[in-house]
């Protein structure tokens, strides 16, 4: 039976009162007017049709559901988002952010480092570096410091608070330069006549603290009540704790600002005397050379050997890390191969066409010094000395013959030569090691594998087979070696291309002092890596390396005498000589090392340093 209009109008009633009784409960308005459609729908349909009626209900039912689907769905939130984003961010921001993909989006940037402040200690070493270069350089011995025996070895602290002299009677002796300085004590009567100071006024030296080097029993390892000679010091930047290397082949640690002189740690290894060391960057770690031919790597934190440097056996005479601040490659290595324009062939007709030769990169040479193979200071001018070639108007240089007696014949069991694809491998960080055959040696300290990694420098045949000190330039880019000809060689690590040495660091120039000088027992760099002084048997001499040029066989050039003489020490080999960060002092130490038979001084002189801008 159908229901009439007036029974339907209750139903409505109920439901419309429930709706404003309860609003809360209908948190949606469109279901409420979807469940206001439902009765309309059944009072215009067929009374007599209940099934349809309920078939109807089960279809909305599915409408409504499905409806309820669609909105809950990810495209329609996407859509949602997606029309407030362009809101938001506007339409050319939105369509830009479309068109790429979600593949193509940019990995997020690493997080980064945690840059800490330099630490007081770090802060004064920086300021108590050398700022600018002046042009010159003025040094002139102030002070006197007299020993009863030669001097072997120096150290200093940074700041030059501290300086450590080792002799040859087993003590080690710390002195306080500044007071010194500043003092009014000067040297008396026979303080003079000890040091050979003669004319002028020499401040006397004030001794801070001494104490004794030990010696080592090398069997059983013990200490004994004798006293071991000094022949090589290394002392912390800070002043912390000095090292001392023995006559027996054992190197002491000592503290020095706290409880001076006391023995903290031995190191055992070398079979010799301990020649020279060199600690690492961040001082935890030594390098040592000894006479028994080998090199060894320290680690200071475990008092352990880590590495032992092993070439040809001969007698090691200085060893010397690579400086931090050295001009490196972008491709990491040492080499530095400076391009030039591909060279030219010409053909009969007189065109010019690339050379299709191929060949090692070649680097820029020194005419002066690479274009030929002879030593002015021996020989004459060969006369198959390279020259020009002219074709069609104009000059080509014919590339230089190599020779095979242009080369020192390596030693037996000395390391290869090092070439430009062995070079070229190298890492920045390298350690120079020096034998007393003239024989220097670079290693790759990253590269620990037997016979590789290492190879020694090309030397001219016509070099003495000697060497006694060899050092690194401020820069890193340089070495200087001292010669028994009364020579400096000068080395460029970072080029390779003489061609008659080889294709090894090219040998740049050759300072020549006078003959008479005899040996060079001594060379050491300045800070702003254009200065040496290199020490002979009877003075100090000062070089400007970027200005100087080659001399004939007298050691005179067009220019004059190109090297100033450094006043104080006369007479007498120098063992060693430093010089502080700032180039304010130079100090030098006299004795033979007991390496030759030979004169020193006996005093260790404090020369002051003037800038000349």
């Amino acid at each position: 039976m159908a229901h009439s209009d007036s029974e339907s109008e209750p139903l409505f009633d109920d439901i419309e009162e429930d709706v404003e009784e309860e609003p809360e409960q209908d948190p949606e308005p469109d279901i409420e007017e979807e469940t206001l459609d439902v009765p309309e729908d059944v009072t215009e349909g067929d009374d007599e049709s209940p099934s349809e009626d309920s078939e109807d209900a089960s279809a909305e039912d599915e409408e409504e559901s499905s409806e309820q689907t669609v909105e809950i769905s990810g495209d329609t939130l996407a859509e949602a988002l997606a029309a407030e984003l362009a809101t938001q961010l506007g339409p050319s921001t939105l369509q830009s952010s479309q068109s790429q993909p979600a593949a193509s989006k940019a990995p997020s940037p690493p997080p980064l480092r945690r840059r800490r402040s330099p630490s007081p200690a770090e802060i004064r070493r920086k300021a108590l570096r050398l700022a600018t270069g002046p042009r010159t350089f003025q040094v002139e011995a102030i002070c006197a410091l007299p020993h009863p025996v030669a001097t072997h070895a120096l150290a200093a602290s940074h700041c030059m608070t501290h300086l450590l002299t080792g002799s040859d009677d087993g003590y080690i002796r710390d002195y306080d330069i500044f007071t010194a300085l500043n003092g009014k004590n000067f040297l008396t009567a026979p303080q003079r006549h000890h040091s050979g100071v003669v004319e002028g006024i020499m401040k006397a030296g004030q001794l801070r603290f001494w104490w004794e080097n030990p010696a080592t029993n090398p069997v059983t390892g013990e200490d004994d009540r004798s006293f071991s000679p000094v022949y090589s010091l290394e002392m912390h930047s800070d002043g912390l704790w000095a090292l001392t290397g023995s006559d027996t082949g054992h190197i002491n640690l000592f503290t020095v600002r706290h409880e001076p002189g006391r023995l903290c740690h031995t190191f055992n290894a070398h079979r010799g005397p301990v020649s020279s060391m060199s600690l690492d960057h961040d001082e935890k770690g030594l390098f040592s050379a000894g006479w028994d031919g080998e090199a060894m790597q320290w680690d200071l934190n475990t008092g352990q050997r880590v590495r032992t440097f092993t070439s040809h056996g001969s007698q090691l005479m200085c060893i010397a890390v690579r400086p931090t601040n050295a001009v490196y490659s972008e491709s990491g290595s040492p080499l530095v191969v400076h391009t030039e324009p591909e060279p030219l062939a010409f053909t009969p007709e007189g065109n010019a066409v690339p050379n299709t030769s191929t060949g090692p990169p070649q680097t820029d040479t020194d005419t002066k010094s690479d274009a030929s193979d002879f030593d002015p200071l021996f020989d004459d001018e060969p006369e198959d000395a390279p020259k020009s070639t002219i074709i069609s108007g104009t000059n080509l240089p014919q590339p230089p013959q190599r020779t095979s007696a242009s080369t020192v014949a390596p030693p037996k069991g000395a390391p290869p030569l090092l070439d430009y694809e062995r070079y070229k491998t190298f890492s920045p960080d390298i350690l120079m090691t020096v034998a007393i055959d003239g024989q220097i040696m670079l290693w790759d300290k990253r590269v620990n594998s037997p016979g590789t990694g290492i190879g020694r420098l090309a030397i001219h045949e016509k070099t003495p087979p000697w060497c006694l000190s060899a050092a690194w330039s401020a820069d890193g880019n340089q070495i200087y070696a001292g010669r028994r000809n009364s020579t400096v060689e000068i080395y460029d690590v970072r080029q390779s291309g003489r061609a008659n040495l080889g294709a090894g660091p090219r040998l740049l120039k050759t300072l020549r002092n006078p003959i008479s000088s005899r040996v060079v027992s001594c060379v050491v760099a300045f800070p702003d890596s254009k200065h040496i002084a290199c020490a002979s048997l009877d003075n100090i001499r000062l070089w400007n390396v970027a200005e100087a040029v080659e001399s004939d066989i007298s050691g005179r050039t067009k220019s004059g005498v190109q090297f100033k003489i450094i006043p104080g020490h006369h007479g007498g080999y120098i063992s060693q000589m430093l010089v502080d960060p700032g180039a304010r002092f130079l100090v030098s130490a006299s004795s033979n090392r007991a390496t030759w038979q030979g004169d020193s001084t006996r005093t260790v002189f404090v020369h002051d340093i003037k800038h000349i801008r």
